[in-house]
């Protein structure tokens, strides 16, 4: 009675495996129906201003140099998107360097690289790595996370992002927008190029 038991239980289950792998297959389909992706490059200025809350180690060094905790910011922005063309989101990685305090006579330079996603009604989020130029300390590093909006007007798309750099030597709270104009599109003709 057990033998049989066992015998039906795998014979049920190897049922339900083949159902689930015609399932799959179904899905996928063949090499044809793979998904094909579009590759932007888009670049623009940025622009905006930090907030540099508290009494850390960053707010005193901007004290040491006569500069408020409030900073302008200027510079590029650098993306690299996969989009689906079949729709969904698209994957992003961006690298943006940025200078702030030309207000205050002084220049001090900063780095982000960010992963992310925007999906097709433009909203955005990401993270990823930050480096602050320190002067005579170094350099000061932090987490950047990002989350925005894309509003896209005639192919040119304008990004309004709140960005927070976490840090032990101090927190960072940042607006930046700009533009983007399309640079290049490539369409692969297969998923194998």
């Amino acid at each position: 009675m057990k033998k049989s038991v066992i015998q039906t239980i795998a014979v049920v289950l190897g049922m339900f495996a083949l159902i689930q792998a015609r399932q799959a297959a179904a899905q996928y389909g063949s090499q044809n129906d793979l998904p094909t992706f579009a590759q932007r490059n888009l670049a623009g200025p940025r622009l905006g201003f930090t907030y540099i809350p508290g009494n850390g180690e960053l707010v005193k060094k901007l004290k040491s140099k006569n500069m408020g905790p409030v900073l302008s910011q200027f510079g590029w922005h650098f993306e690299y998107q996969v989009v689906p063309e079949s729709g969904g989101p698209s994957f992003v990685v961006e690298l943006v360097p940025l200078i702030a305090g030309v207000e205050y006579g002084t220049i001090v330079p900063s780095v982000s690289l960010a992963m992310g996603i925007r999906f097709p009604g433009g909203f955005e989020f990401g993270l990823g790595p930050n480096v602050l130029a320190g002067g005579d300390k170094g350099v000061y590093t932090a987490l950047v996370v990002a989350v925005g909006k894309s509003f896209n007007y005639g192919g040119v798309s304008i990004p309004v992002n709140l960005v927070c750099a976490t840090s032990p030597k101090g927190n960072r709270f940042s607006i930046i927008f700009g533009y983007a104009i399309t640079k290049s599109v490539r369409r692969p003709n297969s998923p194998n190029e």
